[in-house]
């Protein structure tokens, strides 16, 4: 058996950003076609009117200010309200595996080491753009890696999920190092036509090096202490795109082909579930909250987030102790706990303890102890 650190970490940002006021003036005025094309019918009852959106009601519900996104003017085009992706070839690299390369490359960089260091890639995501040849093979072609490479979907805790993978099979001798990448096109599966989450998303890729110990030459080490899983069957966060959606004519382009979810719901039940499960997670270590230094958490919501810490420490906490990434990223799936590791990590002093957990649809949720080295 052997010791596993998290010895590098990347980020690939794409270059285009929507503010939410570009955002709300956007949806204002496909709000306002719609309302006026449909003025009889809501005049007589028979259409509802649709309400417009601001700026100030998407950051005071969510914390969100911005969002990075790979195709910013689609998204805006009142006519289209989605981003526009072109499809590649086949003998091009995939957009997901471009994203992921690019951030796998730079973890690869800040961890000291190139592809044959490493046995194994892991594309864990929410958002896979085909069924097969796997994106992680693709990834594990493009970087050069003499390995296996696989998919997994745990939805927003796919990262999480998918560092205990690799940390299995490094600490059993299998691997000797395994890059676990997230690469999300979130703007792709949302509906920029639903007031209550046309704000919620953006699009980022994320990368760590999961290796052994001993063999590790990185100053960024990151000791894994623990790894704890859980998942509940919930219908609260859904999307019912795929493949048998083509045997069923009546149901394509449904809202519910696109995200959907009953905010209210998850918020109250995923949240004490998630301190439930990082407590329980530290005391089964021999910790406490309150040795915990730093809390990469989920970024999904702010005062998701707040409440959490404040039910695991009995208080509120600053943002140097649990950092915030989503006022400008946006909610970036299984990408967003790791943007703030990625992020939010050199300031701490060797021995310092922290938190990776992120949660999501499924439920599913992660807890990754980690102690700097």
């Amino acid at each position: 058996m052997h010791n596993v650190v998290i010895s590098g970490t990347g980020l690939y940002t794409p270059a285009q950003s929507i503010s939410n006021e570009e955002l709300v003036e956007s949806f204002n005025t496909w709000v306002q076609q719609f309302n006026t094309e449909n003025a009889e019918a809501i005049a007589r009852g028979d259409v509802e009117a649709l309400a417009e959106s601001n700026a100030a009601f998407i950051e005071k519900a969510s914390g969100i200010k911005s969002r990075f996104v790979m195709d910013k003017a689609g998204i805006l085009d009142p006519r289209r309200m989605r981003p526009r992706i072109p499809e590649r070839s086949n003998d091009e690299p995939s957009i997901l595996c471009e994203m992921a390369v690019a951030a796998a490359r730079q973890a690869l960089e800040r961890a000291g080491r190139t592809a044959a260091d490493v046995d194994g890639v892991i594309v864990a995501c929410s958002n896979l753009q085909r069924p097969y040849p796997a994106i992680a093979i693709e990834v594990q072609q493009a970087l050069g890696i003499d390995g296996f490479g696989f998919d997994i979907n745990v939805a927003c805790s796919s990262a999480t999920f998918g560092i205990q993978t690799a940390s299995n099979s490094v600490q059993l001798g299998q691997t000797r190092a395994v890059l676990v990448v997230n690469p999300e096109i979130c703007t792709g599966h949302l509906n920029f036509r639903d007031r209550d989450s046309h704000f919620i998303f953006g699009d980022a890729a994320t990368a760590v090096l999961v290796e052994r110990a001993d063999q590790a030459v990185s100053a960024h080490q990151f000791e894994i202490v623990g790894t704890k899983l859980l998942t509940l069957f919930s219908n609260n966060i859904r999307n019912n795109f795929g493949f048998l959606n083509r045997a069923a004519e009546e149901g394509i382009d449904a809202p519910d082909k696109l995200f959907v979810q009953e905010g209210r719901k998850v918020f109250r039940e995923v949240c004490p579930m998630v301190a439930e499960l990082i407590g329980k997670h530290l005391e089964e270590n021999g910790l406490a909250a309150t040795d915990v230094q730093r809390f990469w958490l989920h970024q999904a919501n702010l005062s998701m987030n707040q409440l959490i810490v404040k039910r695991l420490l009995g208080r509120d906490v600053s943002e140097e102790q649990a950092p915030v990434i989503l006022d400008r990223y946006a909610n970036t799936s299984s990408a967003g706990s790791v943007i703030a590791f990625h992020l939010y990590q050199d300031d701490l002093p060797k021995g310092a303890l922290g938190v990776l957990s992120s949660f999501g649809a499924g439920y599913s949720i992660g807890s990754v102890i980690l102690r700097k080295r």
